[in-house]
């Protein structure tokens, strides 16, 4: 058993941008991630992002995670950095267990953050397990970090901004998008994106979902099926389209399993992406444990970067270690917590935080 005053679980956007603001605030940090390459989600998105200059407008996912990175390295003395770690348990008393290199460790902690993200959702339909089935993110993992293309003809999922983006990029790599497929009767995401993939030929049928795929060792087609109001199959609408790959992008579930190990309450806001921590200032029912980024429900990831330097600020204080900038900074970020969150793609996530009983005006 280690003592540890402060361990941040997950070292992507939410969890690299706590870290830096407790460093700053003098506090001894435990970052443990159990990839190889820290970044999270960042580390596969080659897309520039939106935004304001504050949070990195115009600059790709992938150098974002290489600053949050470089930003730590002057605090090296006060960090500690475990990758290719796993923490398979997080319990009542603050124990941490972390399983790396074939090891497993214990870890007590005085204070914790959960950056821990979220999963990929799954959509059920007939075959749905065959090899070229793939989520969005594998498939950005597969091309934008090893160059890997799924396949050469591929049918895409959803209509979200990852959907639309990564099927952009499937054609930057020289891939044939057959379809882009939405359950709604709306494109989820923004649509310049959608204007891309429509210029470049891509036809998008909302209202229509996957109803069956179809192949012996791997998918070689799939069966697409009408949607009524009530989101039911229309029988009598189905279409064939070939394709040598399927990529789903339906959402992501925020991964409150450890949270949930350590009986911290929960609950389920649809809007937010499923089971989150229920919070008060970032800080879940158990003392001195604080929650940030997707694992709090599902946004950008520039919020998930504003969402970690208040966590960072606000546990920093709870260990008496109150940052220079303690009062300033909290104004600021909520400020820009507040403004990424306006306009018509912020709705779902403003009520979606209205049920969780958060004060979002």
């Amino acid at each position: 058993m280690v003592n540890k005053e402060l361990v941040i679980i997950g070292g992507g956007p939410a969890g690299l941008s706590a870290a830096l603001i407790a460093l700053e605030a003098g506090v001894k940090v435990c970052l443990i991630d159990r990839n190889h390459i820290l970044g999270g989600q960042l580390r596969k998105q080659t897309h520039k992002f939106f935004g304001s200059k504050s949070e990195y407008a115009k600059t790709r996912g992938i150098d974002i995670a290489k600053i949050l990175v470089s930003d730590l390295e002057k605090y090296k003395d006060n960090l500690e950095i475990l990758q290719e770690a796993t923490v398979v348990g997080m319990y009542e008393d603050y124990v941490v267990t972390v399983y790396q290199n074939h090891v497993y460790k214990k870890i007590k902690a005085k204070a914790i953050i959960v950056a821990t993200g979220a999963s990929e959702k799954s959509l059920a339909f007939e075959n749905n397990d065959l090899p070229g089935i793939y989520g969005a993110g594998a498939v950005q993992t597969l091309m934008n970090l090893y160059g890997v293309v799924p396949g050469k003809e591929v049918v895409m999922v959803g209509s979200g901004n990852i959907g639309l983006i990564v099927s952009y990029q499937l054609i930057q790599a020289g891939v044939k998008v057959k379809a882009l497929l939405e359950a709604s009767a709306n494109i989820g995401g923004y649509l310049v994106h959608a204007s891309k993939l429509v210029r470049l030929g891509v036809p998008i049928y909302t209202k229509t979902s996957v109803k069956k795929a179809f192949g012996k060792n791997k998918i070689e087609a799939i069966e697409t099926i009408g949607l009524d109001d009530k989101w039911n199959h229309i029988e009598g609408t189905e279409k064939k389209i070939t394709c040598d790959a399927l990529c789903i992008s339906i959402g992501l579930s925020p991964l409150h399993q450890l949270m949930s190990m350590a009986n911290i309450n929960t609950i389920y806001i649809r809007e937010l992406g499923g089971l989150i921590p229920i919070l008060e200032n970032y800080e879940t029912s158990m003392s001195s444990v604080f929650a940030c980024g997707d694992v709090t429900g599902i946004e950008e990831a520039s919020s998930a970067m504003v969402e970690g330097k208040i966590a960072g600020l606000l546990a920093s204080k709870k260990l008496g270690n109150i940052h220079p900038e303690y009062t300033q900074l909290k104004v600021e970020l909520n400020k820009k917590l507040f403004n990424l969150r306006q306009g018509p793609c912020g709705n779902k996530i403003r009520v979606g935080l209205k049920k969780a009983g958060e004060d979002i005006d």
